[in-house]
């Protein structure tokens, strides 16, 4: 496997995982009474960006390294997923 094919996976991954971390402790501005103005109360006050790109990362790394060890080892081949898919060779 290339070093481009693992940055493009990982990329993927990355971007799959920062959705679904988004929307843990999100708390709205109408729900913190903290309204700022011209902006809809359901827009989060305190989106802690930063902190939820680092639990991104980390289970990025993790998702990752379990899909690179299943690829190196042949656990599951690119046949086998053609298989499960009904796309024979």
């Amino acid at each position: 496997m290339s070093w481009a094919t693992i940055a493009a996976i990982y990329f993927i991954v990355w971007w799959v995982v920062l959705f679904a971390v988004l929307p843990f402790g999100v708390r709205s501005q109408g729900e913190s009474g903290d309204f700022a103005p011209g902006t809809d109360p359901g827009a989060p006050s305190l989106p802690a960006l930063g902190r939820k790109m680092l639990w991104t990362t980390l289970v990025s790394a993790v998702i990752f390294a379990v899909l690179y060890w299943i690829y190196m080892s042949r656990l599951i081949t690119l046949d086998d997923l053609g298989a499960l898919l009904g796309m024979r060779r």
